[in-house]
């Protein structure tokens, strides 16, 4: 049995090089950059308008107190510049975004002025000079750096830089295997003694968050037969994940079927709770992770292990968003394991505060659908008063 930090890093070490793909930016959410994406683009690429108003220079105006009046001889809009020079005593009609004519060096906005047919006085108290400087935003040449998951920002900034193609990597491909005569299907009536599969959802779903195309094959049956046709079936997947039948017992095949399937083994079983009975290695060209099958346990152990692995696969930093809080309530000496407690999380004036739930049973899914974080007490950790700084996982919910 090994730590955990030593498990992450053998399922990270079975992470092969990530694929590379170029695709059309419309497509790029969620992907991760594996090249640079280089602007062609300076933004803004002109001194532009950020109010309405009127564009004049600076120096027509006394110590900023009225002045004028100042003639108007033209109008910029956006899209749609002024092509004059700027003389002094004038002043240019002006819309936000528009270019901001040569020789004008201040936008005063319209509420500021009082206007006269075709001249305007500037009221006192006008600010400025509400001009955004070319390139102030970006500039040509300037960089996204690889490693970057593409967001609905990001998507912005990068057309907005004109690059109508990326290269990142190619989504790894996930094959979700949940096995035992016990599962039917979800909207399946469960006969006597039969529970509806319901952790290939959420393994999936995990998968799918971290970037990976998920696939859940059939339930495979208590026969080696069945799974071995359904691991044969998954082999062209990039990674094969397991979720039940890991433990040691007559009714437990993973590791015996794998084992005669030639799979080479990393570890198996990690000093951690919920979620020892864990399994890594390699089956094939695929990596193999076999989770434990209690709800709660599988969930945890995909957010630990298989979703940096398939960060890794894609080139895009894999640890965990560790943040830290007071705790919420008292807890009392851990044991040999570390342990990874459901928690809620609260935001007030004093900070954050971390309460696990009282029961931290590894069949409740309900406790986990509530959690908002995993709470992280290493192994052997002393007893914690209501109040202490802990650690925590926070995790993606509403």
């Amino acid at each position: 049995m090994i730590d955990v930090d030593e498990a992450l890093a053998r399922v990270l070490a079975l992470a092969p090089a990530p694929v590379a793909e170029d695709i059309d930016l419309s497509d790029a959410l969620g992907r991760v950059l594996l090249e640079p994406a280089v602007s062609r683009m300076t933004q803004p690429p002109f001194d532009a308008a950020a109010m309405d108003g009127y564009a004049l220079r600076g120096a027509d105006l006394r110590d900023g107190n009225p002045s004028g009046p100042l003639q108007i001889v033209g109008e910029a809009a956006a899209g749609r510049g002024w092509p004059g020079q700027a003389a002094p005593g004038t002043a240019v009609r002006i819309f936000t975004g528009a270019p901001v004519p040569p020789g004008y060096d201040r936008v005063v906005m319209q509420e500021h002025v009082t206007r006269d047919g075709d001249a305007i006085t500037v009221q006192p108290g006008a600010t400025g000079p509400h001009i955004r400087p070319r390139g102030s935003d970006f500039l040509q040449g300037d960089v996204v750096q690889a490693g970057r998951r593409i967001g609905p920002a990001d998507l912005g900034l990068l057309a907005a830089m004109n690059v109508p193609r990326l290269t990142v990597a190619r989504a790894p491909t996930v094959a979700i295997v949940a096995g035992g005569d016990e599962l039917v299907r979800p909207g399946t009536p469960p006969g006597e003694g039969q529970i509806i599969s319901s952790n290939d959802l959420t393994v999936a779903a995990l998968a799918t968050q971290a970037g990976g195309e998920a696939r859940i094959m059939p339930l495979a049956r208590d026969t080696e037969d069945s799974l071995r046709a359904i691991l044969s079936d998954a082999a062209d997947a990039d990674v094969i994940v397991t979720i039940g039948g890991a433990s040691v017992g007559d009714h437990d095949l993973i590791g015996r079927v794998a084992a005669g399937m030639g799979v080479d083994q990393s570890f198996y079983k990690v000093r951690m709770r919920p979620g020892k009975p864990l399994m890594a290695g390699r089956l094939g060209g695929s990596v193999l992770l076999g989770l434990p099958g209690n709800p709660v346990s599988a969930t945890v152990c995909a957010i630990l292990f298989l979703q940096p692995l398939i960060r890794r696969m894609q080139g895009a930093w894999a640890g965990h968003a560790l943040r830290h809080g007071t705790l919420g309530r008292d807890l009392p000496t851990e044991g040999e394991r570390a342990h990874y407690l459901r928690a809620i999380v609260e935001h007030g004036p004093e900070g954050t505060v971390v309460t696990p739930f009282a029961d931290q049973d590894s069949a409740r899914l309900t406790l986990m659908a509530n959690a908002q974080a995993l709470l992280v007490r290493p192994p052997g950790d002393p007893a914690r008063r209501k109040g202490e700084r802990v650690a925590f996982i926070p995790l993606d919910c509403p």
